[in-house]
């Protein structure tokens, strides 16, 4: 779907659920700096072994909450009462886009067709503008 899209994919590996190799490839692959994001699928259930939000959580500098409140949303629209089970999180490591979603397939491309891809593009652009210049504020109407 990222190439489809005219998005290049730099990286791919299937992880095991182990919070200190997560941690070690989250951290790896925000290092590349030809990277602007990351997605990591699956680890965002309610299971014992679904560690993978706190990892990306803990690392996470600014944490973008309407990603995963709109994801719960949308899926509820899909699967019912389930949707609220899921933890899907995104936020900025680094100075990259970082999202991490639920496993199943119907999860990733609902959350790519209708968050990450119309936004992706805009999100990076936001991510690497330079601060703004001290004692500037914002006007309000």
């Amino acid at each position: 779907m990222l190439e489809r899209s005219g998005h290049s994919v730099l990286h791919y590996q299937i992880l095991p659920d182990d919070p200190a190799v997560i941690r070690r490839a989250l951290k790896l692959q925000c290092a590349d700096p030809r990277l602007s994001a990351v997605i990591l699928t699956g680890g965002t259930g309610v299971s014992p072994r679904d560690r993978t939000c706190e990892v990306v959580q803990d690392l996470i500098t600014k944490r973008l909450e309407g990603f995963g409140e709109i994801f719960r949303m949308l899926s509820f629209r899909q699967i019912g009462a389930a949707a609220f089970l899921s933890r899907a999180v995104a936020g900025i490591y680094k100075g990259k886009a970082v999202f991490s979603l639920p496993g199943s397939e119907q999860a990733v491309r609902l959350a790519m067709r209708k968050l990450i891809l119309p936004e992706i593009g805009h999100l990076v652009a936001e991510i690497r503008k330079p601060p703004s210049r001290r004692g500037r504020r914002s006007r309000i109407p």
